[in-house]
């Protein structure tokens, strides 16, 4: 069996935080429970919806059967109820969601996965990333796999917009690959706005001329639904090896421009024998320290093919975007991309509102449907 549908959802309604831009600062008012400025906790609205979200899900069909999410709190926050029902007893589920859960495991564990985290424009300075495991095995516990690798971790400097377009083609091909693998029929990830538009743009292989278009849509706890082409996954499956056989690292940087943290069991990672290599810390986590300087993760990028139409692993159809029928107020904080977003080159403003400032924000049908927010710099923060 091969990966037929991936759900994917956005993270639910969100406190705020601020950036300086000259010192690569962040700052909020609220403390986050991880420490982390840029870590916020999901507010009381967005616990709401995240149990909304919780509760649609344990009904899809086909069932989902792994989780992956960015390591952020309000990634995790946001898909454990799901996570916390489909590991209970289906004897404490409602009528409807029993079916849909019957395939599930009894013990879900999420993937914590860096290669669908937060996306930071290029900046001068090293932008924040998640808390520890340890950390987030405090707040979240039994919630995590702790023997999970993440297939990608991204610079700290930050990315260009086809930049994080590439890293998330590179880790949808590896998380496709490693679902078929599995035998794992349906998945769901949770992840940002921005990395959800580019999400969909490389699961369908359209890229629009102006990155600025609306196309795929990112409302906070919004559901969106893709399925595999006809053929697509026998062709997946025949290209396998030859996938493997070019000798692809798991653990890579996208676009050349950084090197990927360490991870324990990094011999396995990166296919070197057993035993040969350093053991260095986990990736994904508040451990992630540059490491340009390791030889083995040099030059290890290799481009995928998505654009065109084309779509990673034989291309996906997107079945729903970012509906939001599950949830009492509908559509909320949307986002789109508003030019390349750098740091480099920012208005003669030293703060910037993470949450108003960057990008645009897309109201919903709950207010008059229009976009508002300034076009800025700096990348996604919502």
């Amino acid at each position: 069996m091969t990966l037929e549908v991936i759900y994917v959802t956005r993270h639910g309604f969100r406190s705020n935080w601020l950036v300086d831009h000259t010192n690569g600062s962040y700052s909020s008012t609220l403390r986050s429970p991880t420490g982390i400025a840029a870590d916020p906790a999901l507010t009381a609205h967005g616990v709401d919806q995240a149990k909304e979200l919780g509760q649609r899900l344990v009904a899809v069909d086909p069932p989902i059967e792994r989780v992956y999410s960015s390591l952020y709190y309000r990634c995790l926050q946001t898909v454990e109820p799901f996570v916390r029902a489909v590991s209970t007893s289906p004897s404490s589920l409602p009528e409807e969601a029993k079916e849909g859960t019957r395939h599930c495991q009894r013990q879900l564990r999420v993937r914590g996965e860096t290669g669908i985290g937060e996306w930071y424009g290029s900046a001068p300075f090293e932008h924040p990333v998640p808390a520890s495991l340890a950390t987030l095995e405090f707040h979240f516990p039994c919630l995590l796999d702790r023997d999970y690798q993440p297939a990608v971790v991204p610079t700290r400097m930050g990315e260009s917009v086809d930049e994080l377009h590439d890293r998330l083609a590179v880790t949808l091909e590896r998380l496709i690959a490693e679902c078929d693998r599995d035998g794992i029929r349906a998945v769901l990830l949770c992840s940002h706005a921005a990395p959800i538009i580019a999400l969909g743009r490389v699961l369908t292989g359209n890229m629009p001329e102006n990155i600025e278009v609306e196309d795929f849509r990112a409302f906070t706890c919004g559901l969106s639904v893709f399925r595999r082409r006809k053929g697509a996954s026998s062709r997946a499956v025949g290209s396998r090896t030859a996938s493997m056989t070019a000798g692809a690292s798991r653990t890579q940087t996208v676009a050349n421009r950084s090197i990927s943290s360490g991870v324990d069991n990094t011999s396995n990672i990166l296919g070197i024998t057993p035993g040969m290599a350093k053991q260095t810390p986990k990736a994904g986590t508040g451990d992630l320290q540059d490491a340009e300087s390791d030889p083995r993760q040099q030059g290890l990028h290799a481009p995928v093919v998505w654009r065109g139409g084309r779509g990673v692993k034989g291309g996906w159809d997107c079945e729903l975007n970012s509906d939001c029928s599950h949830l009492s107020q509908g559509e909320e904080r949307g986002w789109r991309f508003a030019g390349d977003e750098s740091f480099k080159d920012v208005p003669n403003k030293s703060i910037l509102d993470a949450g108003i400032s960057l990008g645009v924000v897309v109201e919903g049908n709950n207010e008059s449907g229009k976009s508002r927010g300034k076009s800025s710099t700096g990348g996604s923060r919502l």
